[in-house]
């Protein structure tokens, strides 16, 4: 069975993907070393673009979960207030 990582965790990783990228920026502005400061920079813009790019992912799945799972299982009965049991 795998391993998997605690729930707080998982749900911290974009955010700590995107602070490391801030830290990243922020340090190879004010590291004005040639040879290190391009790289920081780089790596700092590539972890904010994942952090964003997994936010936004998950906020769209948890979005739209649930549509998915009642598709083609009908319309609900405008007698009943509860959608049908996927």
């Amino acid at each position: 069975m795998p391993q998997r990582l605690a729930r707080p965790v998982y749900e911290a990783l974009p955010l700590l993907w995107a602070l490391a990228g801030g830290g990243s920026l922020a340090a190879s502005y004010f590291l004005r070393a040639q040879g290190i400061s391009g790289p920081l920079g780089l790596l700092g813009l590539a972890l904010l673009v994942v952090a964003l790019a997994v936010w936004m992912h998950r906020r769209d799945y948890r979005a739209t979960s649930a549509d998915y799972r009642l598709r083609g299982l009908g319309l609900p009965d405008p007698r009943r207030d509860d959608p049908p049991a996927p």
